[in-house]
């Protein structure tokens, strides 16, 4: 598949940019806040909740920051005054992580005091090894502050994460929040998992520890296994639709989430199951990007990860596979 995939990525990048905005339309709620709220009513009507996220990452000044400050600023605007069932994702790196840290930091905090106003929950998306520590080390000095409406992703294929998964746990108690994932980053195999069955095994043990641990488990995956694997680990902790989370390690109630666990798809890809979850009363959670960078978004994930371009394919030539 990993050849078939980067055969995809090569004959997509040769496409015209129109031609890759229609496959892309798809997976992109639209170049603008406007776009992204239409979406989200849309599937608000098929019981789904979202996270938005506005695209762009890695700045090369921290100018550049400042775009990413005033539009979270409106999505969050657009959130209440729409009455959405959403939160927001951000890439720590966009704020000016690798820039100025402490900068950094203060652009992040103030937006998850404006969103706390709004019982608003914040997702630091994980990017690549550079920023794995930094990233977990915001979540950990924001909790501190008492900003507990944050959290962050892992991914699943690094070999770090379990140890992760347990400091985070351990540093801030129950409000741990964890999006769970395989992760899109292709890293070194000296760091990470590299094949399938290994980041799938990897990625349901890592959903078994963020339960035990008292975690949010916030299961971003189309995976079958992985999906499957997570309904009988919520079984067996007594955990599911319309219970109480039973674990003593975890607060009872978090604002905007649910017993203890959700699952997430990315927008576009696997809708029939995800509304087959939600029928069954899980929380499910759509990721919805939006913006003027686009193309680079989408040309940047299939070069990370050329197996992204499978679900293209399906989208193509098996519609009915891959609805939204």
């Amino acid at each position: 598949m990993g050849l078939f995939g980067r055969f995809i990525v090569g004959i997509t990048k040769r496409m015209p940019r129109f031609l890759v905005g229609g496959v892309a339309r798809r997976y992109v709620a639209g170049k603008d806040l406007q776009s992204a709220v239409k979406v989200m009513k849309k599937l608000s009507s098929e019981g789904a909740c979202f996270t938005v996220d506005v695209l762009g990452e890695e700045i090369s000044n921290l100018e550049e920051a400042q775009f990413f400050i005033d539009e979270y600023d409106r999505v969050l605007a657009a959130i209440v005054e729409h009455n959405l069932d959403a939160n927001l994702s951000i890439k720590p790196t966009a704020f000016g992580l690798l820039i100025d840290t402490a900068k950094a930091y203060e652009n992040i905090e103030r937006l998850l005091r404006n969103a706390a106003k709004n019982d608003i929950f914040v997702r630091l998306d994980m990017e690549d090894f550079r920023v794995t520590t930094p990233t977990i080390d915001i979540v950990i000095r924001m909790h501190e502050k008492g900003l507990t409406n944050v959290g962050t992703v892992l991914q699943s294929r690094l070999f770090r994460t379990s140890d992760d998964i347990k400091d985070v746990c351990e540093k801030i108690s129950g409000f741990a929040d964890f999006r769970i994932c395989k992760g899109v980053y292709l890293e070194s195999e000296d760091i990470a998992e590299t094949e399938y069955m290994g980041i799938v095994n990897a990625l349901n043990s890592h959903i078994d520890l963020i339960i035990e641990n008292g975690g949010y488990a916030a299961i971003a995956s189309h995976d079958l296994p992985v999906i499957n694997h997570a309904l009988t680990a919520l079984n067996r902790n007594a955990m599911g639709p319309y219970l109480p989370d039973p674990r003593k390690n975890s607060p009872p109630d978090r604002i905007g989430k649910g017993p203890g666990y959700e699952f997430q798809m990315l927008l576009g890809v696997r809708g029939n199951i995800r509304r087959k979850l939600a029928k069954e009363g899980h929380r499910t959670r759509v990721y919805v990007p939006y913006g003027e960078r686009w193309y680079e978004y989408s040309m940047r994930r299939l070069d990370e990860n050329p197996d992204v371009a499978m679900h293209v394919v399906k989208s193509l030539f098996m519609p009915w596979t891959n609805r939204r």
